[in-house]
This record gives structure tokens, sequence and C-alpha cells, in this order.
């Protein structure tokens, strides 16, 4: 009898790719999984505990209970989360990209005058590239 490793080859690597792609996505469904349940304030450590228990000892049926049950407010966590990371870095951007006030630069070129650290030569070049 031929078997159809035999006869088509190619088919084996079908099956081989369609296998490794099924088990990376359960690992990334397992690690939203719990990077949801370990992220969320709203439960405490006994649900956690629980959801970990069924997710662990009933795989597949634990992880699409939780996606059945928890899926919207997974979703809402995640936007929330995603929304809080883009204000903080424009709020950074902001902070680090702010310029000065000619006024401002003036000032400051004044001071470093006073204290000695700077030249006339220099206090006025600054000055001049305040203005412009």
């Amino acid at each position: 009898m031929i078997t159809a490793a035999q006869d088509y080859p190619l088919l084996n690597l079908f099956w081989t790719t369609f296998l490794i792609f099924g088990w990376v996505l359960w690992i990334w469904l397992l690690i939203r999984v719990y990077a949801d349940i370990f992220g969320r304030r709203d439960i405490g450590g006994g649900a956690k505990t629980g959801w970990v228990l069924l997710t662990l000892f009933v795989p597949l049926v634990g992880c699409l209970i939780y996606l059945i049950t928890q899926g919207r407010s997974m979703t809402d966590r995640a936007e929330r989360e995603a929304e809080q990371q883009r204000a903080a870095f424009e709020d950074y951007v902001k902070s680090v990209a702010a310029e000065a006030s000619p006024g401002d630069q003036t000032a400051k070129a004044r001071a470093l005058l006073a204290d000695g650290v700077i030249t006339e030569q220099e206090f006025a070049r600054m000055t001049a590239t305040a203005q412009h």
C-alpha cells in the first residue's frame, strides 16, 4: 500500500507548516490571556488563580471561556492602555522638544554672562541667534 507521504512529500511540508502555525497561534493566545489576567486590577488574586488553573488544566476550553466572557473588556483594557501610552509619549515628546522663547534664551544667556561662564562675544552670538 502506498502512503500519501511517499507520493506527495509537499503535503508533509504543508502539514508541518500548518502545525507550527497552530502552535504559534496557541502560544500567542495564552500569552494574551495571561497578560490580560495578570494586568487586571478589577479582580483579586483568587479569581486570577482560578483563571490560571482553568487555562492550565483545561487549556482550550479555559481560554475559550475566558475569551467569550472577558473578550470585550479585554479589548477595552487594551485600548485604554494604548491611549495612556500614547498620551505619555506625547507628553514626553512635548517636554523634550519644547522650544524656548527668544526671551527665555536671552535670559539664560544673560545669566551665563553674569556667572562668567561665557564671554561678551558668545553672549552677543547667543542673543543674535535667539532673535532669529
